[in-house]
């Protein structure tokens, strides 16, 4: 017996509180190897012979699932042998989505659907509430052995696994969920999505950390790595494409769960703005999520604190970053904020982590802070340590955005005002240290 670190893949001959490796506490298994002699054979003469690049034929067969958000996620569609991993907390709503994309596909191609965690009856109710009526295959499997014997007798185009913790291999003594089991069930899944051009879909568990449980192998052999974020309690689920070997990285696409189903969200922005932003402590910022520009809204409250360190709480931005912004404004503002509890918040549940919101934050807590709205005007910017407003990237498709809405001024930094036409639409700010943003808006 070896143990194993499910979080890392790590072994060794005894029992572990903390793994060497990767630091984590009680994570090592004990897994049962079969001893097997190596038999020494000889070199046997091989044809392989490489290829040259250039000879290499780039042929990519696309087909599109009928979800323009998550079409656009996956980059253009799904990949005829692309191998996905499709993570998320429980009851986020990844079997629904699946259910719902299998559904649709079904009408044109053999979609089996492979389920170790819920029954027929169970899977049936789903697809009666979601009203769907697809001509889906259904497996309630475990045993992997089995699952490839039905692959390769009905061949199917398109096929969902959920989820790969559940399936095992009878020859492997690990218990089902563990970093061999897991490791050799994908690998079988890749050969067979690679050899027959089939599109697989395996739904992964997550940590409570929120990170897809087990060692990262998992995602190194994938294709696609596709993670659903949002609350639980939250009616907006978010998918973000963080791997992906056919298309582009960080793009997102926008659900809403309702009784029928997931539904997608075709203006995000509208979802992320109130109409009364145009109070104190309220700042709109032109995000950009993958090819996408978003408006959000940015919140702040200060108060006087009742201790000797005020607290900074925030939800949605990096914390260091926050409080680093917050030093600043005391730096080259004077804002007293040593005395005050400082309350930072991204409204709707996005999370940010581009430094072009950083503009947008700053005035927020200030707006706050002096009981002054900041108005109409879009921010954005990244803040230096010394104060200045730095330049961001695709300014004009982030201005594009919020004109769409109907906003027409923006404060940006002024470096990026070089490249703008001067007959933009918009009434456009252009300045270089927030001591201007200051004395234009208080």
């Amino acid at each position: 017996m070896v143990y194993v670190c499910q979080e890392c893949g790590y072994k060794t001959s005894k029992w572990l509180g903390r793994c060497p490796n990767c630091s984590s506490w009680d994570t090592f298994v004990g897994e049962y190897v079969e001893d097997k002699k190596k038999e020494i054979t000889k070199p046997q003469q091989s044809n392989l012979r490489p290829l040259k690049l250039s000879d290499v034929a780039t042929e990519e067969e696309r087909f599109l699932c009928g979800i323009d958000e998550l079409d656009s996620v996956l980059g253009g569609g799904f990949v005829k042998g692309e191998l996905i991993l499709l993570g998320g907390e429980p009851g986020i709503g990844k079997s629904t989505l699946l259910l719902q994309v299998g559904s649709i596909l079904s009408k044109r191609m053999k979609v089996l659907y492979v389920s170790g965690e819920e029954g027929a009856n169970q899977l049936k109710l789903r697809a009666q509430r979601l009203k769907i009526d697809g001509d889906i295959d259904i497996l309630c499997e475990t045993n992997f052995d089995l699952v490839e014997k039905l692959i390769l007798e009905l061949k199917p185009e398109f096929i969902i696994i959920d989820s790969i913790q559940t399936m095992y291999l009878p020859d492997n003594q690990s218990a089902p969920g563990s970093v061999t089991q897991v490791r050799d069930v994908t690998m079988k899944l890749l050969k067979l999505a690679k050899s027959l051009k089939i599109t697989i879909v395996i739904v992964g568990h997550v940590t409570k950390d929120g990170l897809i449980a087990g060692p990262r192998v998992l995602e190194h052999m994938v294709d696609c790595v596709l993670y659903f974020e949002g609350e639980r309690f939250n009616t907006f689920r978010i998918i973000r494409a963080y791997k992906n070997r056919f298309g582009p990285t960080n793009q997102l696409g926008i659900f809403e769960m309702t009784d029928s189903g997931l539904v997608e969200v075709k203006n995000p922005s509208s979802l992320f703005l109130e109409s009364s932003y145009n109070v104190e402590g309220v700042a709109i910022y032109s995000a950009i999520e993958g090819t996408r520009a978003i408006l959000l809204e940015i919140q702040a409250l200060t108060t006087p604190t009742s201790f000797g360190t005020p607290r900074r709480t925030v939800t949605g931005i990096d914390y260091n970053r926050c409080v680093m912004l917050c030093a600043v404004l005391e730096k080259k503002v004077g804002l007293p904020l040593n005395v005050q509890d400082i309350y930072v918040n991204v409204a709707g549940g996005f999370k940010v982590t581009e430094p072009a919101a950083d503009l947008a934050i700053v005035c927020a807590i200030a707006s706050s802070y002096k009981g002054v709205p900041i108005g109409d005007n879009v921010l954005i910017g990244e803040v230096g340590l010394t104060g200045e407003i730095r330049a961001v990237n695709s300014i004009e498709k982030r201005l594009n955005e919020a004109k769409k809405l109907g906003f027409e001024r923006a404060i940006i930094p002024k470096r990026n005002s070089e490249n703008l036409s001067s007959d933009f639409g918009m009434k456009i700010y252009a300045m270089s240290n927030i001591e201007e943003v200051f004395d234009f808006i208080f």
